[in-house]
């Protein structure tokens, strides 16, 4: 894959104030990649960066070939950005919105009239095209800034929080016009809090904290590396009986490092070895007589990763303002 998005080095500084302290990132074409975070970890800070709309102060990035600092006009061209407090104006129908900043980007009449109708089938707004924007419900304000953001067909999109505030069944739909988006050649990148989220979209994240990159790349290599070995679910048919014979099975293998019984009858297994390791513990297992009814991989926990790679230490700077205002009240 060839890689269109790559972040060297990548620094914003407010006077003493570190907000994003030398990132590193690679997205490839094609990706849904997402910047994991907490909020004040510098993913929006980031992303405006990317989009051009604030100047690193040291670093730099290409998007599609062409430079944050020293192109940004060309960058535009090739990006579509959303960010996460959108603005829409309430004295406009759905269409007039769409076409106001088609005519920004100077699309002409009948290629303007072409893109408003694809665009609103494709977010599902068609039967809103003469509405007032204000009528719109929070999802459908959302999917109508997405479509804003894709006018000038652009090659990346950059969406800062998409799902904020959104019910359960629009996040759902906005899910699902991501991935048709990805399917349409779009790569996007991709920021929130919501982990499990990004868990079940994206194809590779960046988890990020106090300003850096902790850790990158798809879940299961994070996994893998932070992890010695896999980590199996069994379960096993039976009472508490038949689960606690098959742990103390499992506690005289080699390959098992751990065995630990969870609520429901699962056993959660930490093994050394690959795949094959697993299937041959499996053979045995059925061998010895104990009934399984599942037996896999532990699924990928983002959330987990997240906890695992961020430090628990204050941030530096923050630490450093307490303490400033702490001995500012004693002298006063």
């Amino acid at each position: 894959m060839t890689a269109v998005l790559e972040v060297q080095g990548l620094v914003k500084r407010y006077g003493s104030t570190v907000a994003v302290g030398g990132i590193d990132l690679t997205v490839e074409a094609g990706e849904i990649f997402g910047l994991v975070g907490p909020n004040g970890a510098g993913k929006t800070t980031t992303l405006k960066m990317l989009a051009t709309l604030l100047v690193p102060s040291s670093g730099d990035a290409t998007i599609a070939g062409a430079s944050i600092r020293r192109d940004p006009d060309a960058v535009r061209r090739v990006i579509g950005y959303m960010p996460d407090s959108f603005g829409v104006y309430d004295d406009m129908r759905v269409w007039e919105y769409l076409d106001f900043f088609a005519r920004c980007y100077g699309l002409p009449a009948a290629r303007r009239r072409q893109m408003i109708g694809d665009l609103l089938d494709l977010v599902d707004l068609s039967e809103k095209r003469d509405a007032m924007v204000q009528a719109l419900s929070r999802g459908m304000q959302q999917r109508l800034c997405l479509a804003h953001a894709l006018v000038h067909d652009p090659l990346v999109l950059l969406l800062d929080e998409p799902a904020s505030g959104l019910d359960p069944r629009a996040r759902v739909e906005l899910r699902e016009l991501l991935r048709e988006l990805r399917a349409l050649g779009k790569t996007i990148v991709i920021s929130s809090h919501i982990l499990p989220e990004l868990e079940e979209l994206c194809t590779a994240v960046a988890i990020i904290d106090r300003g850096k990159v902790l850790a990158s790349g798809r879940v299961a290599d994070i996994e893998r590396r932070l992890r010695q070995g896999a980590v199996m679910r069994v379960r096993v048919v039976g009472d508490d009986g038949a689960s606690e014979t098959a742990a103390a099975f499992y506690r005289q293998q080699p390959e098992v490092a751990s065995v630990e019984r969870l609520p429901d009858g699962l056993l959660e297994l930490g093994m050394r070895g690959d795949d094959e390791t697993a299937a041959g513990l499996l053979a045995r297992t059925i061998a010895a007589g104990h009934r399984v009814a599942a037996f896999g991989r532990a699924a990928s926990d983002l959330e987990e990763l997240f906890l695992q790679v961020t430090a628990p230490d204050p941030w530096p700077a923050v630490t450093d303002t307490v303490e400033t205002m702490a001995h500012s009240a004693v002298e006063g």
